[in-house]
């Protein structure tokens, strides 16, 4: 009988949830839910129509130029990189693997041929002209050879000696399967900077590419960081 009666109170004593408590706590738990990681080992060149990008490309000369080159150090440049590169950034920037105050919500109302038009639209412009980098700078040691006493890979060996990436000339076709890895020539210190903060933070992980720069970050110190932006902005 004693056991009835505790059993009861237990009962007694559990929260009621209703049906819109239940349906509230499932979408919470779906909203937490992250994104899955975007593999882009395997994925395939991307192409699209470069004139109907150009169209579709009117918001984004905001931020990033009418011709691709930024208006600001806080933005990338995106005239010459390669198309399935910047088709990549639009897709986790639709999909959530990356998260940016301003993209996350210009990409969200993109299909996958309008991210396709824009990355082939911008990959046929050309890129920012080149600068005069100064080869012994320790910028340029870590970009060209690394730093093997502190387990710090070459950035050319991914990125190329030039800072091009993969795909140097947006008209070759086909694309090799590694045309998702960025150019990097040109780019603000300030914007590199921040990508490789945000790839040491952990806060870019939500893809294969993302997952081998967080790596690659862990082993950069702060003047490291100053030292790779400073040299590919020269370049």
């Amino acid at each position: 009988m004693r056991y009835r009666t505790s059993l009861l109170l237990v009962f007694l004593l559990l929260p009621v949830v209703g049906p819109d408590a239940a349906a509230q706590q499932a979408a919470t738990s779906t909203a937490a839910a992250p994104a899955s990681v975007l593999d882009q080992r395997r994925m395939p060149p991307i192409s699209g129509d470069a004139k109907a990008g150009a169209g579709k490309a009117t918001v984004c000369a905001a931020c990033h130029g009418a011709q691709g080159v930024a208006i600001a150090p806080n933005f990338p440049n995106l005239a010459g990189q390669s198309a399935s590169y910047l088709y990549a950034q639009l897709k986790e920037f639709h999909d959530g693997q990356r998260s940016d105050p301003v993209m996350s919500g210009q990409a969200a109302t993109l299909s996958d041929g309008d991210m396709r038009d824009l990355a082939s639209y911008f990959a046929s412009l050309a890129p920012k002209p080149a600068g005069q980098a100064g080869g012994s700078t320790r910028g340029a040691q870590l970009y060209l050879a690394g730093d093997p006493g502190l387990g710090i890979p070459p950035c050319q060996a991914c990125h190329g000696p030039a800072g091009l990436g993969p795909q140097p000339q947006p008209s070759s076709a086909p694309q090799p399967p590694w045309a998702s890895f960025p150019r990097l020539r040109g780019q603000s210190a300030l914007y590199v900077a921040k990508q490789l903060g945000d790839f040491k933070r952990g806060a870019r992980a939500g893809s294969s590419n993302a997952r081998v720069m967080h790596g690659v970050a862990q082993t950069l110190s702060d003047d490291d960081m100053q030292a790779l932006s400073a040299y590919l902005n020269s370049l």
